[in-house]
């Protein structure tokens, strides 16, 4: 995951540094996903719905989740993400890091596209995908507006450019403080071996006085199917 092509080299003849080399670099992410999250948006801080009530929402066991299913193979990049229970219909645009270690977002001028982490998993694959929308700009909602209002059991379709549709099925919807914030349980892979999807944006309410969201939003999904 580094970018330095001597540091890759290095690593090369290192195993044990390529592993040293992964975790740093994937500690990093995740800490810049968590300061993205903290003052992202650059909106006018329009809370998004139902933030409060999803607050640590996870399955609580009622609702049946379909069994995991085995992941993709191949490199297709994600070309569009469906949401139907939020008319979500996103195209998808691969980002890198910041300088700061954090995915950069969509531009503010195209609060309708998601941004990938393109260097990690792909949607479908084994491993965790990384997915970042706004949750709202200066004068209107954005494309993950309403994602903490999703529920266990309901679906986030992912268009690959194999032709391939990978199905995910939301396992739970967290709210998550960012005073007390654990990246690792945030974004890490919940199960070994399976493709899983996360979803993130901001949330909470906005603090005017830091310029930041209190929260973010993380929606945590499981490959379940494919679809031609």
């Amino acid at each position: 995951m580094t970018h330095d092509p001597a540091a890759r080299h290095s690593a090369a003849r290192h195993p044990g540094t390529v592993r040293l080399l992964t975790a740093l670099a994937w500690t990093l992410l995740l800490l810049g996903l968590w300061m993205w999250g903290r003052g992202v948006s650059g909106g006018e801080g329009n809370a998004a719905p139902g933030d409060v009530a999803a607050l640590g929402r996870v399955d609580d066991g009622t609702v049946r989740l379909p069994p995991a299913a085995k992941p993709l193979t191949g490199p297709a990049a994600p070309q569009r993400i469906d949401i139907p229970e939020l008319g979500v219909q996103a195209p998808v645009m691969s980002r890198g890091l910041d300088k700061d270690g954090s995915i950069e977002p969509p531009p503010f001028d195209q609060p309708g596209v998601v941004g990938w982490y393109g260097a990690g998993t792909v949607p479908g694959a084994a491993g965790t995908a990384l997915v970042v929308g706004h949750v709202d700009t200066a004068t209107r909602p954005a494309v993950f507006y309403k994602l903490s209002t999703l529920r266990s059991g309901e679906t986030v379709r992912v268009y690959r450019a194999d032709g391939r549709i990978a199905r995910f099925t939301v396992e739970d919807v967290r709210v998550l403080p960012v005073a007390d914030f654990d990246p690792v349980q945030a974004y890490g892979p919940r199960e070994p071996g399976r493709s899983e999807l996360r979803l993130i944006t901001c949330g909470g309410t906005f603090d005017r006085a830091a310029g930041a969201y209190t929260a973010n939003v993380i929606v945590s999904a499981y490959l379940s199917g494919t679809e031609a």
